[in-house]
């Protein structure tokens, strides 16, 4: 019987350049399911999980639309670990239940899942190697500034909420250096690709 395809769940700290690696990986045509664009899906208007959302943070994380501000949540969550608890509780489990859904249909001999909060959420035992995009925090900051306006301060405090870059090292199986430009990312995407599908064929042999 043929094996499932071999799961690599793909990490890294803020601005690390996980959304970079995950669009390398789909250009050679592997299945990329990236669990922020399902968390995006799981809370939409009208969802159970957004009702849940605005029933415990109130209309004040409602967009004049009606759909969720994100930045206003977001704000929220970073500065108060257990309002981040709560919307974890409320999210997570939605996200996971479409996160296979989505990995049953897509196939491939290899799938990369873009998994952000990776080690928060002990992901790593729902894939099969852990593929982590490493750079250094002070990087991490200055791609912050200029990505979202943030302040230094706001910048520090965000990489702070999640788990460290010593933690995300410790479970990693593989790692990609993001301290260059795109062509040695692709370098580097390019030898891992062949390593997957070797590893998903020795699985299915």
């Amino acid at each position: 019987m043929t094996r499932p395809p071999l799961r690599v769940g793909l990490t890294g700290g803020i601005a690390s350049g996980k959304s970079t690696v995950a669009r390398l990986f789909a250009a050679l045509g592997v299945p990329v399911i990236d669990t922020d664009v399902l968390a995006r899906e799981v809370v939409a208007p009208g969802s159970p999980v957004f009702q849940q959302i605005v029933a415990r943070f109130g209309a004040g994380v409602l967009a004049a639309d009606g759909s969720l501000n994100r930045r206003a949540l977001r704000a929220i969550v970073f500065s108060d670990a257990s309002a981040r608890a709560d919307l974890e509780a409320l999210t997570h489990p939605a996200i996971r239940a479409l996160l296979a859904v989505r990995a049953a249909e897509a196939g491939g001999e290899y799938q990369i899942h873009v998994i952000p909060l990776l080690v928060e959420t002990n992901g790593q035992e729902r894939v099969d190697r852990v593929l982590v995009v490493d750079c250094s925090e002070e990087l991490q900051i200055r791609r912050l500034q200029a990505r979202d306006g943030s302040t230094e301060e706001q910048a520090r405090r965000m990489l702070a909420a999640q788990a460290s870059r010593a933690a995300r090292l410790a479970i990693a199986d593989d790692v990609i250096r993001n301290e260059g430009d795109v062509g040695m990312l692709r370098d580097q995407v390019e030898k891992l690709h062949l390593r997957y599908l070797e590893l998903a064929r020795q699985r299915t042999s």
